[in-house]
């Protein structure tokens, strides 16, 4: 492509996000050439978000922390969608010459700040992605979500052979437990087409077979028949995704979803046209070729197809038909072809959006119909005064009156002797394995009792209480194990209980409730120290508790810890707040640096929230006015008060400000070690930096005076 089309995406940027990036973080010193190179970098990372999610450029803009302390990552968006949320990380590369570079640094870096998202390591990051945390915390904390790193390049030539295959190494080492992580690269090419919109999608023509078709006439023309598997394959094998440029979302190649249909077609393509629910295209015009008579077979001519739902029924009958093309052959589709030549202006717009937000048809529907739910839904109310929601849709009750089939169905899955069906009930946010109904019968047994089923509701719920208010002490690892191990530790917790009379009425499970807080508290020490002996400080949380295997070995692990009866492990301190602080308190991080001139005068510093509460506190107001999180630092103003805060120019020790930011954005006041939250952007912390000051001298800890 020429630079005529570098210079169009420029424009595009420009026009977009002029005075909505965020630029401030660049030293005065930056040239005016390094600032508009900074500035196009990060508009075409902006780009990239406004390609995988449908929101306006301001949105888009303040997704992006493009810059120092970025990790290797320059924007971040969070879609929360069925059936998991989904995260876009992206990294950016302008080029005024359509060569973008990426290379097999990148990738690393890339990779490491991956790794620390993972790991809930937030404060690593720059103060511009501190306000993008409460949402990323949400999504990690709803659910496992799928990662997609989007490499945006300006540049046309493919990635050098040495980094994709690095790349996708990288990528299979996060994928070895589950497939949560993938990868796209948008090129000059996609940026172009994206910017030009509907007018730049590809139009495709072709002329299909349809069988049995019958037409609609009113109020709009739309035909629907059946296609066989072989012609659909060959259409998506000759214009790819170029077919689902209308579509909401892509075909989404490594969803189950996709991999289920997969797998029908070829373990029973003779039902494949009942199993599947279809599929629907656009058309610009639909033509007859030849004579055609309803209910027969008939070839039409069609113009300016789009595929609007069934982009991964199209996807995995392809890839299925590639891989056994004796078998797929067999299958068939139902397929809605709607001509939009009369139609409204947006009718097509509604088609694509109504086809795909209506909510099909899940096993756990079916299930809703067992004789054992039915009997539970009415055991509840006559046996507990309270209310079990068997249907989905259903408003589930107030948790003091009730409960619905999914939380029953997940907290049995916890407290079921074998811990792996606890795994699986962690892998999907609609819980879909458990639903399935060799996993289903285990859980809920042939007749499952009401006391039974009711207590074990209320053993989760208390031991995700006591998990959440474990977790605003909690940092890093840590705080990542309360949130996702809650169903590991509920198992553990359960073996540890009296439960041999749990499904007598006259049990008294209060007594037994009574001892949840300490019991979770020890055995969470133990759920991470096993994690962290078993598999390394480096391994994922997220694969200890979704993978059957490795939580049944960490539960193990962590049973042998409870049943030595030895005191519970203490956490160390780089995973809890008070630790973290004490070691600063004990390095006086303030003294070491100035007598070691360690930051030059005059160095702007940034403030990050350190904890769960301060996140919770302080988000907000620190994004409000970007200034309250900066500082410069001297080294000639005293030892108590180097820092000089750039909302009202008075000088501060990091302790003191922090306290006084913290009380003015909350109301709360208490003491806060400031250095673990005080930072020189790309370098560390104040109490990092003192820590690697003392080492290269030779000493570990200040004898004087605490930093106040």
């Amino acid at each position: 492509m020429s630079k005529l089309h570098i210079e169009y995406v420029r424009n595009a940027i420009d026009e977009r996000y002029t005075d909505l990036l965020d630029m401030s973080d660049l030293p005065r010193s930056t040239s005016a050439q390094g600032r508009q190179q900074a500035f196009l970098s990060r508009g075409i990372a902006a780009l990239a978000v406004q390609h995988e999610h449908q929101i306006g450029p301001r949105a888009a803009a303040a997704c992006v922390f493009d810059g120092a302390d970025d990790r290797g990552l320059d924007a971040i968006s969070v879609e929360f969608s069925a059936p998991q949320p989904r995260i876009c990380l992206v990294q950016a590369k302008w080029s005024d010459a359509g060569k973008g570079p990426f290379d097999e640094e990148a990738v690393h870096k890339l990779f490491r700040g991956l790794d620390l998202l993972f790991d809930r390591a937030y404060s690593k990051f720059n103060s511009r992605f501190q306000s993008l945390v409460p949402t990323l915390q949400q999504a990690f904390d709803l659910s496992l979500p799928k990662v997609t790193i989007v490499l945006a390049l300006m540049r046309t030539a493919p990635l050098n052979s040495n980094v994709r295959e690095l790349l996708e190494e990288k990528i299979a080492e996060q994928n070895q437990v589950d497939e949560i992580v993938d990868y796209k690269v948008l090129d000059l090419r996609d940026f172009h087409r994206a910017i030009l919109g509907d007018a730049a999608a590809p139009k495709i023509d072709a002329t299909v077979r349809l069988d049995g078709f019958v037409q609609e006439s009113t109020p709009y023309k739309a035909l629907y028949g059946t296609m066989t598997v072989p012609d659909l394959a060959d259409l998506y094998g000759e214009h790819r995704r170029g077919l689902f440029a209308r579509n909401i979302r892509d075909s989404l190649d490594l969803t189950d979803v996709n991999v289920k249909i997969q797998n029908t077609l070829l373990e029973q393509p003779e039902h494949f046209w009942y199993f599947s629910n279809g599929i629907t295209m656009l058309c610009e015009t639909i033509k007859p070729v030849g004579r055609v008579v309803p209910g027969r077979g008939g070839d039409f001519k069609l113009t300016g197809i789009s595929v609007v739902n069934g982009a991964q029924t199209v996807s995995a009958l392809h890839r299925a038909f590639v891989k056994d093309p004796d078998t797929a052959e067999i299958g068939r589709v139902m397929v809605r072809l709607i001509s939009l030549e009369n139609c409204p202006e947006g009718f097509g717009d509604q088609v694509t959006t109504t086809t795909n937000t209506q909510n099909p048809i899940e096993e756990r529907d079916f299930k809703s119909l067992d004789q054992g739910q039915i009997q539970l839904r009415d055991d509840f109310p006559l046996l507990l005064h309270r209310s079990y929601v068997i249907k989905r849709g259903e408003r589930p009750p107030d948790e003091r009156h009730g409960c619905s089939m999914a939380e029953a169905a997940e907290a049995l899955a916890a407290v079921h002797p074998n811990a792996q069906l606890a795994a699986v009930a962690k892998r999907d946010q609609n819980l879909a394995g458990l639903w399935e109904d060799s996993v289903y019968d285990q859980v809920f047994g042939k007749t499952p009792n009401v006391y039974r089923v009711w207590r074990s509701v209320e053993l989760l719920r208390a031991v995700r209480e006591e998990l959440k208010a474990l977790r605003d002490g909690l940092l890093w690892r840590a705080d990542a194990t309360a949130s996702h191990g809650d169903l590991l530790v509920t198992h553990i917790v359960f073996r540890r209980l009296n439960t041999t009379a749990i499904e007598s009425p006259d049990f008294d499970w209060s007594g037994e409730l009574a001892k949840v807080p300490q019991l979770v508290q020890d055995t969470f020490a133990w759920v991470l120290r096993a994690i962290d002996d078993e598999y390394g400080t480096s391994s994922h949380i997220i694969a200890a508790v979704r993978n059957a295997e490795r939580m049944q070995r960490v539960v193990r692990a962590a049973m042998r810890g409870l049943d030595s009866g030895s005191t519970a492990p203490v956490l160390q301190d780089d995973y809890q707040v008070a630790g973290t602080e004490q070691r600063g308190r004990q390095v006086n991080a303030v003294v070491t640096l100035i007598a070691a001139g360690r930051i030059p005068e005059g160095t702007e510093l940034e403030f990050r929230p350190f904890s769960r509460p301060e996140r919770r506190e302080m988000t907000d107001w620190l994004a409000a006015t970007p200034d309250r999180a900066r500082a410069i630092w001297s080294n000639v103003n005293g030892n108590r008060n180097p820092l000089r805060w750039a909302v009202d120019g008075k000088w501060y020790s990091p302790s003191g400000l922090t306290r006084k930011m913290r009380a003015e954005a909350s109301g709360v006041v208490t003491s806060a070690q400031g250095t673990v939250r005080w930072f020189v952007p790309d370098q560390g912390s104040l109490e990092e930096l003192a820590y690697e000051v003392r080492q290269n001298e030779g000493t570990d800890t200040e004898t004087g005076p605490t930093e106040q």
